[in-house]
Order: C-alpha cells, then structure tokens, then sequence
C-alpha cells in the first residue's frame, strides 16, 4: 500500500473522513445504537468480544432479533418487504453493526438470492421464498464454484437434466460445487447449472433452487488454514429438482449470476468490521511505543476513508436506481486488502506471540494464551482473510473488470 506523508495524513482525515449527516440521519443513527444496546443478544455479543467461535445456533438468534426489529429486508425495496432505507440509513445500518462488532449478516438469502427472486423470479417464488428469508426461517448457502471453474465461472461443468415423469416437470443435477460457505448448516442452495452445451459457455447456463434435503446431495467438509470448518464441497448425484425451482429462463442463468455476483462483492468490503479492527489496532499500538507500527495505522485510516466514501458512492448511485457496476470491483478489491493489511498489523504488532497460535478454538479453553490475549485471535483472522481476495471473484479478476469496463482495455 502507498505510504502518506504526515500532511497527506493530517488533511485527509480533517477535510475527506468529516462526513455529514441528516437529523434524521442521525436519529437513525441512534436507534440502531440502542438496538445494539438493548436487543443484540448478549451471548453473541460476549462470545464476539471474547473472540470465541460463534455457534449455527448464535447466528440464527443474531439473525432472528434482526428479524424482529424489521431489519433483516435492510437492502430490499419495501414492495418486497424490506426497510427500502436511504443510501445514508444503510451505511449507518452497517458502519454501526460493524462496529459494534455483531456477526455479519449472512450474505447468501438477504442479500444474495432474495434480489435474485425479487428481480427474475415468477409471483409463486416471491411468495414461496421471500417471507422465510426475511425470517431467517431458511438458511441459504451459494452453489457457484466448482473444481476448475472458479474464476472462470462461466466453464461451469454440474449437469442439470430436464426431464417429466407422471406429466411432473423436473431436472435431474449431477455434479459437485466447492468452497460453499457454512453449506453444512443451510436448508436451501442456489445452484448454477448446465443445460445446454450447444451454444457459448455462458448461454447454457440456468439458475436453480435447491433443497439442501433432497436424496443425493453430500455435504463434504473442507478444513481451512486455520484449522476451522466453514467451507465444504458439495456432491450431486442424480438429484431431483421441481422445474418450478427454476429461477427466470432456462439458460439465462449467467446473466442472473453477473447480478448477484455485483451485489455480493459490495458487500465484501465490510468497511464497518475493518473500522472497529483499526480502532483496537490503534489503541494496542498506543501502549507499544511505536513509531513504525502507528505510521502504518495512519496510513490505514486513511486508505479506509477513501473505500468508506467509495462506498457512499456506490450507495448513492444505487438509491437513485443504478446499478453496483465498476465501483463494487472496486469495493471488492480494495475492502478485501483492507482487511488483509489490518490482519497483518495485528500479526506485527503480536511479535512472536503469533507464532504460539492454538488453532480458531483454541481460546475457549482453559488454558492461558502465553503473552497478549490479542495475538491469537490476531493470527487465526490473519489466516482467515487468505481467503477474501479469492472469493466472490478474485480481485486478479476484479482487476480485468475495472481494465474492460473503465478503461476500455
């Protein structure tokens, strides 16, 4: 990351990180943070600030509070059931959650295959599906990426069959997806399938809905860097699908993908989760009495502002009816550094303390970590944040978007 003079520092932080807001706005703001203070559940609340490993159970009663305050529909117009907030109330909404320090909204319902339904799918979908997300009541996980075809998304290979038994209409999927996230607690899985292989890749590409429940389908564990289970491969084997589980038209799935794939990289950044890691960040490096490791925290808060007004931009053009384009690569690219440079001061910052790592569950026992309590959370989110370049598009790919799209190279 390029370093900042001291002025540089000093006047961005005065004259580009002073953002103001609405009374409303500010209202807002204040119910959200007496939400916090009232109605986020406390045992999620003391495990994350303890740096314990949220359970499936935390995550459904975070979720189902959310749920209870109106909140969880936070990104949805309000024909659909959501908040249909502003461009300023959602980035208070999540600046302030991020904060606090709460879980992140699982992305895969809300904000991943709810705008996908809500935009492309029929009356009985909308139906059918939008009110349990909006609920929490179904756990949704992303059935994308495929051994050999992760970047390259669109050489997808996992077969789905159309074909009608007893005047019944139904595919038949074969095929594995890899990397799904926490897929070893979700009830339903949006799929993308091959049903054509007569044209370009990219136009025998369908999207199904898929019950994580249905004869044939093996959920397989993957263990990451650091010891934790949160991705899986995902097996079919002559799985039965109901055709009315097809989302919009047969092969126009890639263009139905491209959409939810813009939405999900915004939401990748979490510049509300990288503010309350710089802030504990710099309050550890204010009692280490040194000069190098508070240079690069200065440098940090202001590369952070510049994504935290990128984003406001982002959301701006959204709220008058845009469309996330270059901006969430953009979002993508430079949130997930973020994220891996603030995880890499923690490391620094640990010494040799890191190297005494126990594993993402080791902190829940007993046993004292030998030196600060800091540093082994510090390493097992070091380890962790390998992974955010790579996922939802690797930034190498964000990069040939923003070089196509903004450039025209």
């Amino acid at each position: 990351m390029r370093p900042y003079s001291i002025n540089q520092i000093k006047y961005i932080k005065k004259n580009i990180m002073n953002i103001n807001f609405s009374d409303e706005d500010l209202a807002f703001r204040d119910e959200v943070r007496d939400w916090l203070s009232n109605d986020y559940p406390q045992h999620v609340r003391e495990k994350t600030e303890k740096g314990i490993t949220i359970s499936k159970e935390d995550l459904i009663d975070f979720h189902k509070a959310l749920s209870k305050k109106g909140w969880m529909g936070y990104n949805w117009p309000v024909e659909f059931g959501g908040t249909g907030w502003s461009a300023s109330k959602l980035y208070i909404f999540n600046k302030e959650l991020g904060l606090a320090g709460c879980p992140p909204i699982l992305p895969f319902g809300v904000g991943m295959v709810g705008p996908v339904i809500y935009t492309f799918g029929n009356d009985e979908q909308k139906e059918r599906f939008l009110p349990d997300i909006l609920e929490f009541n179904t756990w949704w996980c992303q059935g994308y990426s495929e051994p050999g075809s992760g970047s390259d998304l669109a050489s997808l290979k996992t077969k789905a069959v159309l074909r009608n038994d007893l005047d019944e209409d139904y595919y038949v999927v074969n095929g594995s997806k890899t990397w799904t996230t926490l897929a070893q607690n979700a009830d339903w899985i949006f799929c993308l399938v091959r049903t054509d292989n007569s044209g370009i890749k990219q136009e025998g590409i369908s999207f199904l809905l898929i019950d994580m429940k249905s004869p044939g389908i093996e959920v397989k564990p993957i263990i990451t860097i650091d010891g934790d289970h949160e991705v899986n491969s995902v097996f079919f084997t002559d799985v039965k699908v109901p055709a009315k589980n097809l989302i919009g038209e047969e092969g126009k799935g890639w263009t139905y993908a491209k959409f939810l794939l813009a939405h999900e990289r915004f939401g990748i950044a979490g510049v509300g989760a990288s503010m309350r890691s710089l802030n504990r960040l710099k309050e550890i490096i204010s009692k280490l009495d040194n000069d190098d490791l508070q240079r690069k925290a200065n440098e940090l808060e202001v590369a952070l502002s510049a994504i935290e007004i990128t984003e406001l931009r982002l959301l701006s053009a959204l709220e008058n009816g845009g469309h996330p384009g270059a901006e969430s690569s953009i979002l993508k690219i430079k949130g997930t550094e973020m994220q891996q440079a603030l995880s890499e001061l923690f490391v620094e910052a640990s010494g040799e303390y890191a190297l005494m790592y126990p594993g993402p569950h080791g902190y829940e026992n007993n046993d004292k970590p030998a030196g600060p309590d800091f540093a082994a959370e510090g390493l097992s989110a070091f380890l962790n944040m390998r992974k955010t370049s790579i996922y939802g598009g690797s930034n190498e790919i964000q990069k040939n978007i923003l070089s196509k799209f903004v450039l025209g190279v």
